[in-house]
């Protein structure tokens, strides 16, 4: 059962795409599918939702979303090359979005000091035929514990959603 802050939240973000006529797609690392489980709770997100991919592997992030390994290694999976490479890929594979969002992060235990509760966000957007990056954060997590910083980087993804500047384009592109 979500909490009503958080069935709040869900609210808002589907009240955001349904505002600015956006399809949203999604690449989930560390929220590992909660961002779109919680959305899916609500009746009629279909419209607004087109999916998510959940890599939480670098080899997922790399056989799927093609982000270079070359990135991987140089900039580890968490971080905000490896983000952006996630949105942009994950809107490319999906024609009907106009709107995609990434998130990677350190949950714990056993993080580097430096990478320890940090999230990684990105989003990507459809200008036309053409894909770009819209915004990229980073955010430190105010949690502690592994199970309640996951909760809160989903939290922190749908604030992020409802920060942007909606992309301006024609949703209704033919298949």
């Amino acid at each position: 059962m979500l909490s009503s802050d958080v069935e709040d939240l869900v609210e808002q973000a589907a009240a955001w795409l349904q505002e600015h006529q956006v399809r949203l797609v999604l690449a989930e690392s560390c929220t590992a599918g909660l961002v779109s489980a919680w959305l899916g709770r609500k009746a009629g997100i279909s419209q607004f939702l087109c999916g998510s991919m959940v890599t939480y592997r670098d080899a997922t992030k790399q056989s799927w979303l093609h982000v270079p390994n070359e990135t991987l290694q140089f900039w580890t999976a968490v971080s905000q090359p490896v983000t952006d490479c996630m949105a942009m890929a994950v809107l490319n594979s999906t024609p009907e979005a106009t709107l995609a969002i990434a998130v990677t992060g350190h949950l714990g235990p056993n993080a580097p000091a430096e990478l320890d509760g940090q999230i990684f966000l990105s989003a990507a957007a459809r200008y036309q035929e053409k894909v770009a990056t819209l915004a990229s954060l980073r955010q430190s997590l105010g949690q502690s514990r592994r199970s309640e910083r996951q909760e809160e980087a989903a939290v922190r993804t749908l604030d992020f959603l409802r920060t942007l500047d909606p992309p301006s384009v024609d949703l209704h592109t033919p298949c």
